[in-house]
């Protein structure tokens, strides 16, 4: 990757989710809505609060759910990434843990 986000900015590659309804039917591109979940590509340093730089909540390698229309798309080496504002990221995917007790 030749970029590297600035303050609270997060490169992010959207994840694309083929879409088929209930009954199987194959949405076409058109059809079908802007992505909302990505994999975090790379993150800036944070930005400063009073004097002192905040790290960001995610990471590298993350995988993210964010703002239907935040950010900046573009195409770097062929690849379209995004690049928004951390307060664009509504949530982390998170591997889920079994209940106590329960295997």
């Amino acid at each position: 990757m030749s970029l590297e986000p600035l303050g609270d900015r997060v490169i992010i590659s959207a994840i694309e989710i083929d879409q088929v309804t209930a009954s199987g039917i194959v949405l076409p591109d058109t059809a079908q809505e802007k992505p909302q979940r990505g994999k975090v590509v790379a993150v800036g340093p944070g930005r400063y609060v009073d004097g002192t730089r905040q790290p960001l909540d995610v990471q590298v390698g993350d995988e993210v759910l964010y703002s239907k229309y935040g950010g900046t798309d573009l195409v770097v080496d062929g690849e379209e990434l995004l690049v928004l504002s951390e307060h664009d990221i509504l949530a982390r995917y998170v591997a889920s843990k079994p209940a106590k007790g329960k295997k």
